[in-house]
């Protein structure tokens, strides 16, 4: 008895997609069935990068359809696909970027541009095209954690300016463009203009996801950028500490307020452990992010450790998601960079380029 496309589908309905908790048959990701005598093959399309994830998920479905009678061969293909997401209501997307994720805090001093920078790096490592932008005009930091500091953008029409690669992905800072001693004496409508023009007068080249690393506070960037920029969603970062948490709150109200989605939390500096004795220690205090993400009822993406060899690595130009690529913590920002993904695909996908421009004129 041969298998049969129905019997197939049944036996793919049973396996459930690790990173979203979904069948990948009531989660669409099923493509072109074909069953041939006892010759089955089919496509899975996965909505997020998940590189790492490919040979599991294919082991996954090709063990739970080999146990149907009569199956003799089964070939699956996995890959991604990633698309453009809703946005703020009456922004439109930015030209060479699908999607846009704003890393942001409450406060300075809790890792949110080694945070960002990681993130951006762990979404290259899962296979996709990211860019980073640093959004601290006052404290640009990217330049020095990319390590790439003392390089300049150049400009091929004279309007224009060409993102700088790192690691693997595109770049762009302020920090590109003036001395490193230079202070940014600026006032609030000077600083969002430069803001503004470094994203939209850079030259992004098809981009699954642009990083922002979002300057700390809620102050006039943060409000322009919520409002003008076509964000897809905002990850919030914090540590466990009662003063960090009180400021996330005002961060994740401030994104409520201009209609853009809280991805989630990272807590940051969750736990240290001695690299001498193995000693843990809630520095911080402890469960600081999970109760805030209870709290609003918002996903926790996952906790990182206070470790010497994120700060080493990061001021070294090498962050830990490329200087140990396969250790305990950079597979942690790969988890989070996962749900992340993930998030950002069970969004409304945008279908503004579906529908012409309509323009009327009097004749």
């Amino acid at each position: 008895m041969n298998p049969t496309v129905e019997t197939v589908n049944e036996a793919l309905k049973a396996v459930v997609d690790p990173n979203t908790g979904k069948d990948f048959v009531s989660a669409r990701c099923i493509r072109n069935l074909a069953v041939d005598g006892g010759r089955v093959s089919f496509e899975v399309e996965l909505g997020y990068p998940a590189n790492s994830q490919f040979a599991l998920i294919r082991q996954m479905l090709a063990d739970a359809v080999s146990t149907l009678a009569g199956v003799q061969a089964v070939e699956v293909t996995v890959r991604s696909r990633i698309v453009a997401h809703a946005v703020q209501h009456g922004v439109k997307l930015l030209p060479g970027v699908k999607n846009i994720i704003a890393v942001a805090s409450g406060k300075g001093g809790v890792g949110k541009s080694t945070t960002a920078a990681n993130l951006a790096l762990a979404l290259a490592a899962e296979g996709a095209r990211v860019g980073i932008l640093d959004a601290d005009i006052y404290g640009p930091s990217q330049p020095q954690m990319l390590g790439i500091g003392n390089e300049r953008p150049q400009s091929l029409d004279g309007k224009t300016m060409e993102p700088l690669q790192a690691h693997g992905i595109q770049a762009m800072s302020i920090g590109f463009l003036v001395d490193q001693e230079t202070p940014m004496v600026w006032r609030g409508p000077m600083a969002t203009q430069a803001l503004n023009q470094l994203l939209k007068e850079t030259n992004w080249k098809d981009l699954d996801y642009l990083v922002i690393d979002m300057p700390p506070g809620t102050g006039d960037i943060q409000l322009t950028l919520s409002q003008s920029v076509p964000v897809t969603g905002a990850v919030i970062v914090t540590t466990p500490q009662d003063i960090a948490l009180l400021d996330a709150r005002k961060g994740i109200k401030m994104f409520e307020k201009v209609g853009v989605p809280i991805v989630g939390v990272v807590e940051n500096m969750s736990i240290h452990i001695c690299s001498r004795c193995g000693h843990e220690e809630h520095i911080f205090g402890t469960g600081g992010g999970q109760a805030l993400c209870t709290d609003y009822d918002i996903p926790f993406l996952g906790a990182l450790p206070l470790d010497l060899q994120i700060r080493q690595e990061a001021d070294g130009g090498t962050p830990t998601v490329v200087a140990d690529a396969d250790g305990r913590i950079a597979a942690i920002y790969r988890e989070i960079a996962r749900k992340v993904a993930v998030r950002v695909a069970e969004k409304v996908k945008d279908m503004s380029h579906k529908f012409p421009s309509i323009v009327v004129q009097n004749t």
